[in-house]
């Protein structure tokens, strides 16, 4: 089967960072689902993943954490798919990547594709709606069913493609976005997505957001990286909390988080998966929601960019893109080369 895999940890402009090859076609067991890949979506942490350092694999490697395609064999075990069912899901880091025609993923973590969505739009979903849906609801403890309507949250990396689908989710359970963007366009995206406000993450955000008359928060959100976690403790309200997605390299000053018994959490989508949790079928769920709340309009796809075919040239350049860290929503690459 068709496959673009790694054997080296490379710059992403080196021909070799990313490669074509051809891979065994596998077969399901347990609770393994086969999936059909149509489409694949790109995120950060494939980037992560695939960062340059001194390791060589002894056989290809296959990334990549974002597929929607179509159930083509099940294993004994399963009991929530056929052969035939569209599905979408975000796949375990632990394990070969979706970039590859034919796929094991364990149902637990997989759902069914929204009706009303292509692959491609589809494809765009899984992962950052596991990671928005999980930072809010079950680490900040907001209330998906509107229980928290009227708190305020800001999210910083608004535009970004975990920030896009927060926003929508946000704004569902009744809650005051305020999103900070620094480009024209991404503004524009964020506020297409229903956020209340807008700040400059390049600027002074405590000051903008004071500008707009919150002296603090009830929630924060750090969709990008750590830069902004001085800003965040100072805006966040006494007893609030602040969820970050992203590892930490340095130390974080954690004083006045103690004096306003505030929390820090982390969300990792991939910790059920890679821990076999009790929750494991938490993300089959969500995923299932997720696809109920698109089929009924009241959330959307976050896809800006559908690029193709599926190979190593297209997906070298979607790595590319998204290591400028200027992208918004979500880039997906559609069909295997015949």
């Amino acid at each position: 089967m068709k496959s673009v895999a790694l054997t080296r940890y490379l710059p992403i402009d080196d021909p070799q960072a990313l490669i074509d090859v051809e891979l065994p076609r596998p077969t399901p067991q347990g609770r393994d689902l086969l999936v059909e890949v149509r489409a694949v979506a790109v995120n950060p942490v494939d980037t992560k993943v695939r960062a340059p350092k001194d390791k060589v694999e002894e056989s290809p490697r296959v990334i990549g954490y974002d597929a929607a395609g179509i159930v083509a064999e099940v294993g004994p075990d399963v009991t929530l798919f056929r052969p035939g069912d569209e599905v979408f899901y975000a796949g375990d880091i632990t394990r070969p990547g979706t970039n590859q025609q034919f796929h094991l993923v364990d149902e637990r973590i997989v759902g069914r594709k929204p009706r009303t969505l292509g692959f491609a739009e589809a494809a765009a979903l899984p992962l950052t709606s596991i990671t928005a849906y999980e930072a809010m609801y079950d680490r900040l403890g907001i209330d998906r069913d509107g229980g928290s309507a009227g708190e305020t949250i800001l999210m910083f990396g608004g535009a970004g493609g975990v920030g896009s689908i927060a926003i929508q989710l946000a704004k569902r359970s009744g809650l005051t976005v305020i999103a900070t963007a620094s480009r024209t366009e991404t503004i524009e995206w964020a506020l297409s997505l229903g956020a209340d406000h807008t700040v400059n993450h390049r600027g002074d955000v405590v000051a903008e957001v004071r500008a707009l008359g919150f002296t603090h928060v009830d929630h924060i959100a750090i969709f990008n990286d750590m830069r902004h976690w001085d800003a965040a403790v100072e805006l966040i309200r006494p007893q609030g909390g602040i969820v970050a997605i992203n590892e930490v390299d340095h130390l974080l000053s954690m004083d006045v988080m103690m004096t306003k018994a505030a929390a820090l959490h982390w969300e990792f989508m991939f910790a059920r998966a890679m821990h076999q949790t009790p929750g494991m079928i938490e993300q089959h769920n969500l995923l299932n929601f997720v696809a109920d709340e698109i089929d009924a309009g009241r959330l959307r796809t976050t896809l800006a960019e559908v690029l193709s075919p599926i190979d190593a040239a297209t997906l070298r350049e979607a790595h590319r893109r998204i290591e400028t860290g200027t992208t918004r929503g979500k880039i997906v690459i559609e069909g295997f080369p015949s």
